[in-house]
């Protein structure tokens, strides 16, 4: 069966590479995948949205994510501005770093939808020390929806950023990864 997924966010906050290190652990895990950004304005800021399709089998569609099964929300101030929920399957859901509880999100997005919220800033700031949340929401969405496992999401970003990150920032993400995944409602 098909998963379709549709990032939001904004420019700078890693959408495009959390939406790359999905699609790597997917195809790692022997799983098909077709993973693309869309930009708007390029720049810092701009709204933008990433999309990714894993399936266990060939993927024939080569369009952007019309009718996504999964909504990931990194920046909550898109909520109300942008409408996250457009073409969500029924029976879809939505994963938001957002402050409030699932049933405040729902409210503020105005949809019937499963809804959950990670306050992803928080974290990422507790553990990291700055706005980077692209790490704890890949944390929400395995734990929400285990399209992967998280151990093997856990070991791949250790992997990739072993020698392009120092050790105690790879640390601070797999802590930022952990928690959301423990905290998401």
């Amino acid at each position: 069966m098909d998963t379709e997924i549709c990032w939001h966010g904004r420019g700078g906050q890693g959408v495009v590479t959390a939406n790359e290190i999905l699609a790597e652990v997917s195809i790692y895990a022997g799983k098909y995948v077709k993973a693309f950004p869309e930009f708007g304005p390029e720049r810092m800021g701009a709204p933008i949205r990433a999309f990714a399709r894993i399936s266990e089998g060939p993927i024939r569609i080569h369009t952007q994510v019309y009718d996504p099964d999964i909504v990931i929300v990194i920046d909550p101030t898109l909520i109300g501005k942008v409408d996250v929920g457009k073409g969500l399957k029924a029976g879809g859901t939505i994963i938001a770093n957002y402050p409030g509880s699932s049933a405040d999100l729902q409210k503020a997005i105005g949809t019937g939808a499963e809804c959950h919220a990670v306050d992803a800033t928080r974290i990422s700031m507790e553990e990291i020390g700055r706005p980077m949340v692209n790490t704890s929401m890949l944390g929400a969405l395995v734990k929400v929806r285990p399209i992967i496992r998280y151990e093997a999401l856990e070991g791949h970003i250790k992997a990739k950023f072993e020698g392009k990150l120092q050790e105690k920032a790879i640390e601070q993400n797999v802590r930022a990864l952990k928690r959301a995944y423990e905290e998401v409602s």
